[in-house]
């Protein structure tokens, strides 16, 4: 940590969010913004030339999103600590974002003084987790280990994803419908759901797949 204020720089590809930010921060908080950058690519030069003890970073960002670029800095430059910033707390974005090497992860309901608290932490080298995502934490390691899905079970739930139908789903992996139907099942199961719209978010939580989900029952 350097002498005096904090030395942090801003990172998120919205104008207004990051004017929030720096609003927030500008007075009283023992913290001092040395730039801003709207995407990670962007960052990473700043990183590069101000050495901030924290980088405040979104996780959703264009040319290199906040898990690549949060690799990239602890890599790089591992006396900055980097602090997500965000409003995704699926488990799968959560995951991510701590096994790139992310010492705290916030939403962005959070007040002015947890902000302001959590980077101080952050400094210190404290993890820094907002409650909600510090429960789906606990949450998951609660959770007994699951049955990982085979490779057509995967490619089930992806055709799910696309919108096809259980026929449609036959045609495409050349099976019988009702070896669709057995999958399914075996999918809801493995799943814990009871429909296939939902297996299809909890895949996306877990980070099985990440598109849109289909609504036919099987």
């Amino acid at each position: 940590m350097t002498n005096g204020p904090l030395r942090i720089v801003v990172v998120d590809d919205h104008t207004v969010m990051r004017a929030g930010v720096v609003a927030l921060l500008a007075s009283g908080t023992g913290i001092e913004i040395v730039g801003e950058a709207g995407d990670g690519r962007a960052a990473l030069e700043l990183v590069e030339r101000h050495q901030p003890d924290v980088a405040l970073v979104d996780l959703r960002m264009p040319v290199l999103d906040g898990v690549a670029t949060t690799t990239e800095i602890v890599a790089r430059f591992p006396r900055t600590r980097v602090l997500i910033l965000t409003t995704y707390d699926t488990d799968a974005e959560i995951e991510r974002a701590v096994e790139a090497g992310a010492i705290g992860y916030l939403l962005k309901d959070t007040t002015r003084e947890q902000l302001a608290d959590a980077i101080h932490a952050a400094a210190r080298g404290e993890t820094v987790l907002a409650p909600r995502v510090a429960e789906r934490l606990v949450a998951r390691m609660r959770q007994p280990d699951r049955i990982p899905l085979t490779s057509r079970e995967t490619d089930v739930l992806n055709a799910v994803a696309d919108g096809l139908t259980n026929a449609e789903i036959g045609r495409r992996l050349v099976i019988a419908e009702a070896t669709v139907k057995t999958h399914l099942l075996r999918l809801f199961a493995k799943l814990d759901v009871n429909d296939r719209t939902r297996a299809v978010v909890v895949a996306m939580e877990r980070g099985l797949l990440r598109r849109s989900a289909a609504t036919e029952d099987p």
